[in-house]
């Protein structure tokens, strides 16, 4: 009987002490699992946090390169124009360069019977000078103008009293202009208002044919809403324009550098 007891006595002792072990893991276990969960959901913010980083950033430099292209697109068109009206420029400095230097060797010959003229008598001098008077007609001649037109006549007034500023890209006067800046001063000198730059004001008013044209009729450079350069016809086959950095605001001779458009503004 005493046996049995002791037995039954130890078997319960083993049981409640193989039981608090277990009871201890479980726990143990459960702060494991909590922890490892909250660790996990802090990765995971991180996580988030660093993608929402990193979109912001990307949207941020994609607005920063956009801005960059974009200025530089601008500046490259500037560039364009700019080249094109300095070789427009350079092209009828040429043309006029050419025809000074073809009139110099020509004055010689042109000289030569009036020395001669004057060396043999005063009566000869006379008779060979005479015929001269017509020839300089041409010259003296005043650009021609509709009778009509005063708003031409005060507009190439205006325009003369620019000659000699200089060209200033982008200025739009009273000390300097560009081609457009000038023309549009002009014509608000007298109370008409054209756009700003040459490709505007080539789809402003009437188009006109070059053979055709009249004191006051803008000039271009380039097609019609293409233009890259612009003046004012002034008649005599003359024109007024503001044409590059190297040359101030002065007339030309159409011959020398021929226009492409024409428009009448009014």
């Amino acid at each position: 009987m005493a046996d049995n007891t002791r037995t039954s006595t130890t078997t319960d002792t083993a049981s409640t002490a193989s039981a608090a072990p277990a009871s201890t893991r479980t726990i143990a276990e459960g702060a494991q699992q909590a922890a490892a969960a909250f660790e996990q959901d802090a990765v995971n913010a991180s996580l988030t946090a660093a993608r929402e980083q990193a979109a912001a950033d990307a949207a941020a430099s994609a607005a920063a390169t956009k801005k960059a292209d974009d200025a530089r697109a601008a500046a490259a068109r500037k560039a364009a124009r700019l080249a094109k009206e300095r070789a427009a420029a350079a092209k009828a400095a040429a043309a006029k360069a050419a025809a000074a230097a073809a009139a110099a060797q020509a004055a010689p010959v042109v000289a030569a019977p009036v020395a001669t003229a004057t060396a043999s008598s005063t009566a000869t001098a006379t008779t060979t000078a005479a015929p001269a008077a017509p020839a300089a007609t041409p010259t003296a001649t005043p650009s021609v103008t509709p009778a009509s037109s005063s708003k031409a006549d005060q507009l190439i007034a205006f325009l003369k009293a620019q000659i000699g500023k200089p060209y200033v890209w982008g200025a739009t006067g009273p000390d300097s202009y560009d081609c457009s800046g000038l023309t549009q001063a002009a014509f608000a000198s007298i109370g008409i208002t054209i756009p700003r730059t040459s490709e505007e004001q080539s789809t402003f008013g009437t188009p006109v044919s070059l053979n055709a044209l009249q004191p006051g009729d803008l000039i271009f450079w380039g097609g019609e809403g293409s233009a890259f350069h612009v003046g004012v016809f002034i008649g005599d086959g003359q024109y007024l324009d503001a044409a590059n950095p190297s040359t101030p605001v002065g007339i030309k001779n159409l011959v020398d550098y021929e226009p492409d458009w024409a428009v009448r503004a009014f």
